[in-house]
């Protein structure tokens, strides 16, 4: 292992372990009442934990009873009094056990996600599993006081800010204004729902029902249908359901949305742990293929939380991409333009991450649609990945 590179989890002896971070130095400065500790890589350790270089510094704070004190725009963070490496060093393995570690899988891979009712949860990218942390410990407080930034909001909102084209390649777009500004609010209040999906009171309480006309329904079902018959429906789905027949969870789950779909998104989720399949990332391709209308913009805020729940990796990211792709491909081809609107929709509410979209926007696939198909849907994205790129040029701009 090179020299001043270890691994997050430091109790695992293994030199090919992909989670790293650099060792924590530490500097004495001062004498007397004076002497303080600095932490001059705090940063780049932080950067390795996907967390704020306050929150350790302040959780060094809380545990040795000292002061801390941040200077980000210079990149210095201290410890009030004399503190050795190595004792630093512990206790930033005690913040990564607490703050950073899945409590399910003990993978660094998570985000924190702050409640509407003030609870910390850890949403872990590996295996899907959202844990509390100890609300007890001091530093709870502080996180919650200093929740930490969500740079695609930031970048939705200095694109719309400085006038950059909408993703249908329009200026002044009432509508995408209109949810840009909407969207910290949104977010928060998307974020909350999904993580009360957690709690079985919660599912049976909620109401997200959305109703449709008899006519609408018809004629959804009447489009899916062919899909339906032939199991193309759980196209891409091998790898995780070797019955790729009409009895399988997948065309058995699409089924009973079309059938059912006024039941809403939790009765959805319901359905699909009864199949055993909640979890897998090709169910979310078969929700995205049967569960919307041509309304499917607007349907994607009501049923965000579904998504914000079900959503967990990248590769589930991919699945809805391939369910969508089926959706306005091959059920929907009017709906094909509509596609930046689509993802706009999707990123907005953090269901899709900005490098999954332009790695799918830029790759051909015949996975889930023919190759012409996949071609003129990807096609139709190009607004919307162009925008991705004039916001990030913008941030770059701005930091500059």
């Amino acid at each position: 292992m090179a020299a001043g590179v270890v691994n997050i989890r430091r109790d695992v002896d293994d030199k090919f372990y992909r989670y790293r971070m650099p060792l924590l130095m530490t500097k004495i400065e001062g004498k007397g009442n004076g002497i303080k500790t600095v932490i001059p890589n705090m940063s780049d350790v932080a950067r390795a934990l996907s967390r704020p270089p306050t929150y350790p510094t302040k959780f060094f704070g809380c545990e040795l009873g000292a002061q801390t004190s941040f200077d980000e725009k210079n990149d210095r963070y201290i410890v009030n009094g004399a503190h050795d490496a190595k004792k630093l060093r512990e206790l930033l393995d005690a913040f990564i056990e607490k703050f950073v570690l899945c409590k399910a899988c003990k993978n660094p891979e998570t985000d924190l996600i702050i409640t509407k009712n003030e609870e910390i949860i850890r949403d872990c990218k590996a295996c899907g599993e959202r844990t509390g942390v100890d609300m007890r410990h001091k530093l709870t407080t502080f996180i919650i006081k200093n929740p930490p930034k969500n740079p695609k909001k930031s970048k939705a909102k200095k694109a719309s800010a400085d006038g950059s084209p909408s993703p249908n390649g329009e200026n002044g777009d009432a509508e995408a204004d209109a949810g840009a500004e909407s969207d910290d609010e949104l977010t928060r209040r998307i974020k909350a729902e999904a993580a009360e999906l957690n709690a079985e009171s919660k599912l049976a309480k909620e109401d997200w029902s959305a109703d449709t006309s008899p006519e609408a329904v018809k004629a959804r079902m009447k489009a899916v249908e062919a899909s339906l018959a032939s199991v193309s429906l759980v196209g891409g789905a091998a790898d995780e359901d070797s019955e790729e027949d009409a009895d399988s969870p997948y065309s058995q789950l699409g089924r009973w949305i079309e059938e059912n779909r006024d039941a809403g998104a939790v009765e959805i989720y319901k359905k699909a742990d009864e199949l055993g399949i909640a979890k897998k990332h090709s169910t979310v391709q078969v929700i995205a293929q049967t569960l919307f209308t041509e309304n499917i913009v607007a349907e994607i805020e009501k049923y965000a939380p579904l998504f914000v729940k079900m959503v967990t990796s990248e590769k589930h990211q991919k699945s809805l991409l391939g369910g969508i792709e089926r959706f306005v491909g091959v059920t929907h081809p009017s709906l094909i333009p509509a596609i930046p609107k689509i993802l706009m929709a999707f990123y907005q509410v953090d269901v899709l991450e900005e490098e999954v979209i332009k790695q799918w926007g830029t790759h051909v696939s015949k996975k889930y649609v023919d190759r012409d198909t996949s071609k003129k849907v990807r096609k139709a994205s190009e607004p919307f990945l162009k925008w991705l790129d004039e916001a990030e040029d913008t941030e770059s701009e701005d930091e500059e």
